[in-house]
């Protein structure tokens, strides 16, 4: 699969560069995608919800009234889960979310992510980046003129360029990642993947 190679002020050059078709033309593998987004989401979460159970209520032990005579239910403390203030039933506790997959499974799920954007017109391939400085107006400038200002974007480097993730990071639509570093939700949630020319041959070495 060929595509153009655009440059830094949005227009097409001469040069084009050949996809891999073993990372960017599969035929995409759905529950692989399932399975590494779920992984994905359910290892940011952090766990630590908690509410508390009847033994961690403060309240006297003491009988709130006599067991029979009263024509009412038996109620024997202040604390039970079924009384206005009392603990809580079966709540949430402390846990931890993260599940491991295999990592063939998980480079099955990021070909076939590219592949989807590949298949829906979503890759662009631009020329090296190099910041000098850490200006969001020279990143802004940049995406405007790729015509991407209202879209979601996701942008891969070859290797980490703290210049270009400063300059990218108050643009709320935009994250830029390394080649060794993206994942299937991130290339889902995008709607263009902009990779660096220099960032290919490493992400189709990592993927393969």
């Amino acid at each position: 699969m060929k595509v153009n190679v655009y440059d830094s002020k949005g227009t097409v050059t001469s040069k084009s560069v050949t996809l891999s078709e073993g990372v960017f033309g599969i035929e995409p593998n759905n529950h692989a995608i399932y399975l590494d987004v779920k992984q994905h989401l359910a290892n940011r979460r952090q766990g630590t919800h908690k509410s508390k159970e009847r033994n961690e209520i403060s309240g006297s032990t003491k009988k709130l009234k006599k067991q029979k005579g009263t024509g009412g239910a038996r109620a024997g403390s202040v604390k039970s889960g079924t009384r206005v203030g009392g603990g809580r039933i079966f709540g949430p506790r402390p846990r931890n979310y993260h599940f491991k997959l295999n990592l063939k499974l998980k480079r099955l799920a990021r070909k076939s992510a590219f592949s989807f954007q590949a298949k829906n017109d979503g890759i662009m391939v631009i020329e090296d980046l190099n910041f000098d400085a850490a200006k969001t107006k020279d990143f802004k400038s940049l995406i405007s003129a790729l015509n991407l200002s209202n879209d979601k974007v996701l942008v891969i480097l070859s290797d980490k360029n703290d210049n270009a993730y400063l300059a990218s990071r108050n643009l709320g639509k935009v994250k830029v990642v390394t080649a060794d570093s993206f994942n299937t939700f991130d290339l889902l949630n995008a709607k263009k993947v902009v990779l660096a020319e220099n960032s290919l041959d490493k992400i189709e070495k990592i993927l393969n």
